[in-house]
């Protein structure tokens, strides 16, 4: 449970003018980034929280820890925000809730953002930091990767790159209401969070002059054989959630082990707020404990 839990009407009720602000398609993308990172003092991390600022694949990196953490097994967690804003600060709260729960590190890399670094620099970036913490010692089965929203479109594209180029295949995948087509135009024009066209000249700033068909930038479009097992998180009345389900009807259908969580009455990645929402913490809990249990060592997890 939350330190402080406040009923999901206040919160929506601020959260609603706040995202019409802060996400609005013709604001500035430094603008949008410098918001994002004043607002996220709201989400306070739990008690305990242990941060380092490191480098991963060559990019600055948060590395969050709470309590004791594992030395064997980590997360490789893919920040959101439509491939142009956010950062690892951003998402530190929920960071440290999923180490918490997973008793491991959780690595938050600042990978590169469109417009400036259009696709495939945040693929390359994602690529170039899991190949690092393999080298460092982790072997691939032992680090999860976990996204929400652009993140976790990243996620998957991530797996699949991992698989085709490397011949590696992470423990698990830990999908937060993941963009995995941009392509794909909503059918409504906003969510409590996201609105139609923000979310356009998000996905045309990361396209660049790309090809919208490479998997690598619409992951949902790739061949899903041989992913690791994946858990997907939605709410009913976001805006992406008819893609999550699509997702995991295909993802099922190619043979990957995959569990769906749809939330009622969330928002799209709720799971920031875990620190002052009861039901936004409860999801977080469960994906963690989903994470904690693809990282547990094999014969560990053969005998329950």
């Amino acid at each position: 449970m939350p330190d402080v839990t406040l009923p999901l009407p206040v919160v929506r009720a601020v959260l609603n003018p706040v995202f019409r602000v802060m996400l609005h398609h013709r604001l500035p993308f430094g603008v949008q980034r410098a918001l994002m990172d004043w607002g996220s003092a709201a989400q306070r991390a739990p008690r305990g929280t242990h941060l380092e600022h490191v480098r991963l694949g060559g990019r600055p990196t948060e590395r969050v820890s709470v309590g004791p953490v594992s030395d064997s097994a980590t997360v490789l967690y893919l920040h959101g925000g439509g491939y142009t804003v956010g950062s690892p600060l951003t998402h530190r709260s929920l960071a440290a809730y999923l180490s918490r729960e997973t008793g491991c590190a959780v690595q938050v890399p600042d990978y590169r953002l469109a417009p400036e670094h259009p696709f495939p620099a945040a693929l390359e970036d994602a690529e170039a930091a899991f190949l690092e913490l393999v080298a460092a010692g982790f072997r691939p089965e032992r680090i999860a990767v976990a996204g929400d929203s652009a993140g976790g479109g990243l996620s998957l594209a991530l797996a699949e790159r991992l698989r085709d180029r490397h011949g590696l295949t992470p423990a698990a995948l830990g999908l937060i209401a993941p963009w995995t087509d941009p392509n794909e135009v909503p059918t409504r024009n906003r969510d409590l969070v996201i609105n139609k066209p923000w979310s356009r000249v998000c996905a045309a700033a990361y396209l660049g002059g790309g090809d919208g068909q490479d998997a690598g930038y619409a992951p949902l479009l790739g061949d899903l054989r041989g992913l690791p097992p994946t858990y997907v998180q939605a709410d009913k009345a976001e805006l992406l959630h008819d893609q999550c389900t699509r997702l995991v009807a295909q993802l099922r259908a190619a043979g990957v082990p995959t569990e769906f969580t749809e939330t009622e009455g969330l928002w799209h990645v709720a799971q920031l707020q875990a620190a002052l929402v009861a039901p936004a913490a409860a999801v977080t809990v469960e994906l963690g404990q989903f994470l904690r249990q693809a990282l547990r060592p094999a014969q560990t997890r053969s005998i329950g």
